[in-house]
């Protein structure tokens, strides 16, 4: 029987044999740890020099401090052990939830393809080049996004023109944009198309007169075009032919100013306007809310608010977000998912525009995003994001939602509240007579026509106990429930002062 000695270097090297899918694999210049609190990123001995390089260069000071890219630390450790001679390891401060871009709006979208085009214009003059142009290196830290990727900047070649991540740009971040305008193909498709899409993809589902739009003309009809030629002719891309011959180096940087800028008018092309739904709209249209009903739901919210001071909210349905910036308002950061894309899109604009710290996803909980990727560990699900990273969840008008459209029961409902909050939810009983309840009961009362507040109370005993209570003019009901804690309910309660007797 053998014995080896535990050390860090031994713990490091069997956390990579073991599980090492834990790191990303992908880019070979180095590899990403996530940890609770950081990234770790480990760069490759061939990339160390050029690392090094530009994270000693005023460009990456310039955009750290615009924000426009993750702040960067040499790590004096691996968070398991110490580093090992000659070994470099970044330290980048962890995004909370991941968002990926499938998640995103078509105004998200846009803004993480404006940022990649903004830095990659940037870095011609510094020196530098953006070789790496995929949404999957941008997110949205709040309704703001961020390069996350510093492995992506490489020294430019100030004689060529050629800018190599144009067609990775092309198709990962203005087609899908392409492809939802004219095509009506959802952003969210993209879960399913890593390397984005392919010209020709378009080209067969666009109808003859489109092909000939000026916006369309060189990323979609000409490339496929160009695509059907032999290997030897493939190579006059109009992503490429530019790039052919070396050039005097003001027209080169010159010509890579001007093709990133047309880049630019073809996306603010494809995004669309501001697009609207019923549920966009539902905070205004909703005529079973009375002026007085909206005034008393905001007032208790705000009392919860004060009462419990959440530093993390999730709120689940959160539709245009009127809690969700009353929140944020009061000091927390909040994370605001809704399956309607141009709820969710006001949602990101507002926030946007009052500075405040909500991630805004397109999300559907009971149909959550799953994992994907290699081994499904690429990239995380979404409930793999959420859980147990609350304070406070937010449940206003959505178990209803949950039991009549996807037949959930309410035990079910309360075990994933539970993984979800660490002390307090806020969830809204809609009661089986409301018109909403019965618009989508469709002949179902012997199912869930007979269903009440207690019953949502037993089902939620196992985790929770009420705190407190409202009524509302139109018998909807507001519920603050805590969680049950271990020692008795009465351990670590916030303000008790203000319990109600």
């Amino acid at each position: 029987m053998s014995s080896q000695v535990d050390t860090p270097q031994r713990r490091s090297q069997e956390i990579i044999k073991t599980d090492p899918l834990k790191f990303t694999f992908r880019d070979p210049s180095g590899q990403l740890l996530l940890t609770e609190s950081h990234a770790l990123r480990r760069i490759a001995p061939v990339a160390i020099e050029e690392t090094q390089a530009f994270l000693s260069s005023p460009l990456r000071e310039s955009l750290e401090r615009s924000g426009d890219l993750i702040p960067t630390e040499i790590a004096k450790s691996r968070g398991f052990g110490a580093m090992n001679p000659g070994e470099l390891w970044l330290q980048h401060p962890r995004i909370d939830p991941i968002s990926y871009p499938w998640e995103w709006t078509t105004g998200q979208w846009q803004a993480a393809a404006e940022l990649t085009l903004r830095l990659a214009d940037k870095a011609i003059d510094a020196g530098w080049t953006l070789k790496d142009a995929t949404p999957l290196n941008i997110v949205f830290a709040g309704p703001r996004p961020a390069l996350v990727d510093v492995l992506s900047f490489e020294r430019r070649d100030p004689n060529s023109s050629v800018w190599l991540a144009y067609g990775q740009f092309v198709r990962t971040f203005l087609l899908p944009l392409i492809a939802e305008s004219f095509l009506r193909w959802p952003l969210w498709a993209t879960l399913n198309s890593r390397d984005g899409y392919e010209p020709a993809d378009l080209y067969k589902a666009l109808r003859p007169w489109q092909r000939l739009k000026p916006s369309l003309l060189d990323v979609v009809t000409l490339a496929t075009l160009f695509e059907r030629k032999n290997a030897q002719q493939q190579k006059a891309t109009p992503a490429n032919q530019p790039g052919a011959s070396r050039t005097d180096p003001d027209l080169a940087a010159h010509i890579l100013h001007r093709r990133i800028a047309r880049l630019g008018k073809q996306v603010r092309s494809a995004a669309r306007t501001q697009s609207r739904s019923a549920w966009s709209e539902y905070t205004q249209s909703a005529s079973h809310y009375s002026a007085l009903d909206r005034d008393g739901k905001r007032q208790f919210m705000r009392s919860v608010m004060d009462r419990c001071r959440p530093e993390r909210v999730l709120d689940i349905g959160a539709n245009t977000g009127t809690f969700s910036l009353l929140a944020a308002e009061c000091g927390a950061d909040v994370v605001a998912l809704d399956s309607d894309t141009a709820a969710i899109e006001a949602l990101w604009r507002n926030a946007a525009h009052q500075g405040h710290p909500i991630t805004a996803l397109v999300a559907n909980i009971a149909r959550p995003t799953p994992a994907v990727g290699w081994r499904n560990r690429e990239q995380l699900s979404l409930l793999d994001r959420l859980t147990g990273k609350f304070d406070l969840v937010l449940m206003l008008a959505v178990i209803h939602h949950l039991i009549l459209r996807e037949q959930l029961p309410l035990g079910h409902i309360g075990d994933l509240c539970a993984s979800l909050t660490s002390r307090w939810l806020v969830v809204e009983w809609v009661p089986p007579s409301d018109p909403m309840y019965q618009e989508w009961l469709r002949g179902r009362d012997d199912l869930y026509g007979k269903l009440s507040e207690n019953d949502l109370r037993q089902s939620f005993a196992a985790h929770f106990h009420v705190e407190d209570r409202m009524v509302l003019g139109n018998n909807r009901v507001l519920l603050l429930l805590e969680r049950n804690l271990q020692g008795g309910r009465d351990q670590g309660r916030c303000n008790p002062e203000t319990e109600p007797e």
